[in-house]
């Protein structure tokens, strides 16, 4: 039996780490951008980061005729009433760097108290198995923004300046493993999984 082809929906290279990694052993053969010789950027022009993930796994799909998965992810901060959320990956500007939304995201919670910066990662995985047939699952993950970033280098985004109270460290901190037990994008994937197990038996 052939293995189920599924395109990751990203060229995020961070992001295409994690994914491959969650689904490693599945059966499943992940396909990237540079798997082809045409592949889209689709532009996140949803207002949630569930219509993201929607538009960038259908949009992919429709361009390779494969089934696709992508994920939207945002950091919702309850200090900033939940900025930067849907923009989080342009949060201090287009083309800003990850250093640059940490540090936007660090003076806006100067001086504020350790109880009122509790934040959440939410990650919405959107995918497409076929035309009108598209799944969303979701993972959260609770933490805080620390006051300082970590001077760790593991993970990418706001994994420096998010911290994990039940590891007592930020994600950044953690390894790969480590953090994809606990990660928002780790309980979604979980999830995802279950979905395509679905499929590769109905297959």
């Amino acid at each position: 039996m052939a293995a189920m082809k599924l395109v990751l929906a990203t060229n995020n290279k961070d992001k295409i780490r994690e994914i491959k990694n969650l689904l490693d052993g599945t059966g499943i053969e992940i396909l990237t951008s540079t798997d082809f010789s045409i592949f889209p950027d689709i532009q996140e022009t949803g207002d949630t980061l569930e219509q993201n993930a929607i538009i960038k796994a259908e949009g992919i799909y429709k361009a390779t005729g494969l089934q696709s998965l992508a994920d939207d992810s945002g950091l919702e901060v309850d200090y900033l009433n939940g900025a930067p959320g849907v923009y989080s990956s342009r949060y201090a500007g287009p083309g800003c760097t990850y250093d640059d939304n940490n540090r936007k995201l660090l003076e806006e919670m100067t001086d504020v108290p350790k109880e009122k910066r509790t934040a959440r990662f939410r990650c919405v995985i959107a995918i497409c198995f076929g035309e009108n047939d598209t799944q969303v699952v979701e993972g959260q993950a609770e933490g805080f923004i620390a006051e300082r970033k970590s001077i760790a280098t593991g993970g990418f985004g706001y994994d420096p300046v998010f911290f994990y109270p039940p590891l007592g460290k930020t994600f950044a901190e953690l390894s790969l493993g480590e953090k994809n037990k606990v990660s928002h994008r780790g309980k979604a994937l979980l999830k995802a999984k279950e979905l395509l197990s679905e499929r590769l038996k109905d297959d």
